[in-house]
C-alpha cells in the first residue's frame, strides 16, 4: 500500500513539474554599450547603462515582461542605481487583443513604443532631443487594452489609464488620471503610420523631473509618426505638440520634432542623418524653455543582430548653450 502511494506521489510530482516546465518559458537577456566622445577639446570614455530584460510566458493567456536598468546617478556620477523601467503583466483577451497591467513605456510615439534601453537596436547613438527635454511622459503605471495586426491594414490601438505625472510608482498623487489613446496602421510592408493623444492634470506642488510645479497644469499632447525601415531606405519622422494650460499663463504650445533618414549602402553599413527641433512658445512655464536645433550625421555598422558600432558627429544650437559640436563612437551589444 505504502509503495503504491509513493508511486502515485512520484507520478503526481512528475506530472506537475512536467506541466509547469512546458507551460512556462522564461528568457533573460541583457544590453550594454560603451562610448568614446570628443567634445570641448577633450576625449571621454564611458558607458551609458546596463539593461536587464526578462520575458516569461506563464500560459497561453498570461505573459510577463520586466526591464531593469543599472545606470549612473546624475547627482553623483561615481555611484550607480537600479531603475525599474517596465513591469508588465499581459493577459490575452482574444486573438490579438490584450489587457496590460503595470508600468509601461507610454505609447505616445514610435520611438518610445519601439526602442527602449537596448541601444544596439537604436538607429542612432542617442534618443532624439524631445526625450532629454522631457516633452513626453516616458512611463505610465496603470491599466490598459491593446490590439495589433487587425485586418488587411494591420490596424493597432492602445488605450491606457494610469497615474499622472508627479505620482509615485505605487500611488497616485491626486485624483486625476492620465489617459493615453493611440492608433496606427501598417498599410504596406515595413511601413507604420500612427497618431496618439495624451491628457493629464498636474497638481500644483507636484514634483516632476526634479522640480516643483508652481501651477496646476492641464496638459494635452498630440503626436504623429511615420516609420519605414525598408531594405534600402530607412525613414522615421515624428512630431509632438504639447499644450500646457495654467490659470496664470493660459495655453502655451510647444512643438518637438525630428526626422531620421538612413540609406543601407551594404548589408551591414548604414550612413544616416537626423535633424531635431524644439520650439517653445513665449510664456511656457511647465517645460524648461530652450529653443534648440540639432543636426546629426553618422555611420552604423551592424556586425550582427546583437553587435553594432556607430560613429556620429552632432552639431547643436540652443538659446542657452549656443553652439556645440560633438563626435561620438559607440559599441553596443546584446547578450
Amino acid at each position: 500500500m505504502k509503495k503504491n502511494i509513493l508511486y502515485f506521489l512520484f507520478f503526481l510530482f512528475f506530472l506537475i513539474t512536467t506541466t509547469v516546465s512546458f507551460a512556462q518559458s522564461t528568457q533573460i537577456k541583457g544590453f550594454v554599450d560603451v562610448t568614446t566622445t570628443y567634445q570641448n577639446n577633450k576625449v571621454s570614455f564611458g558607458f551609458d547603462e546596463q539593461d536587464l530584460f526578462i520575458t516569461s510566458v506563464l500560459s497561453d493567456k498570461i505573459s510577463f515582461l520586466g526591464e531593469s536598468v543599472f545606470k549612473f546617478t546624475p547627482s553623483s556620477p561615481t555611484q550607480y542605481s537600479v531603475s525599474i523601467e517596465r513591469v508588465i503583466i499581459n493577459y490575452n483577451i482574444k486573438g490579438n487583443h490584450n489587457l496590460i497591467m503595470g508600468k509601461v513605456h507610454t505609447p505616445l510615439n514610435y520611438w518610445n513604443d519601439s526602442y527602449h534601453h537596448g541601444r544596439v537596436f537604436f538607429p542612432t547613438i542617442d534618443r532624439p532631443l524631445l526625450f532629454g527635454a522631457n516633452i513626453i511622459p516616458l512611463h505610465t503605471v496603470g491599466l490598459g487594452v491593446e490590439g495589433h495586426d487587425l485586418g488587411n491594414i494591420k490596424f493597432g490601438y492602445n488605450f491606457f489609464v494610469g497615474n499622472g505625472l508627479g505620482s509615485a510608482e505605487i500611488t497616485d498623487n491626486d485624483k486625476s488620471k492620465s489617459i493615453t489613446a493611440a492608433i496606427y496602421i501598417k498599410p504596406a510592408d515595413r511601413l507604420r503610420i500612427g497618431i496618439s493623444w495624451y491628457h493629464d492634470v498636474i497638481s500644483k506642488g507636484a514634483e516632476v523631473h526634479h522640480k516643483i510645479i508652481g501651477w496646476k497644469v492641464n496638459q494635452e499632447l498630440l503626436s504623429g509618426s511615420i516609420a519605414h525601415f525598408g531594405k534600402k531606405v530607412e525613414l522615421l519622422a515624428e512630431s509632438t505638440a504639447g499644450f500646457n494650460h495654467t490659470d496664470t499663463t493660459g495655453s502655451k504650445a510647444t512643438v518637438a520634432s525630428y526626422l531620421y533618414v538612413g540609406l543601407r549602402a551594404t548589408d551591414k553599413l548604414v550612413p544616416y542623418l537626423r535633424f531635431d527641433q524644439l520650439h517653445y512658445q513665449t510664456g511656457e512655464v511647465y517645460y524648461d524653455k530652450d529653443n534648440t536645433t540639432s543636426f546629426v550625421a553618422g555611420l552604423r555598422y551592424e556586425i550582427n543582430y546583437l553587435a553594432v558600432v556607430k560613429l556620429e558627429y552632432q552639431y547643436q544650437h540652443s538659446e542657452f548653450l549656443k553652439n556645440s559640436n560633438k563626435i561620438t563612437a559607440q559599441f553596443a551589444i546584446g547578450f
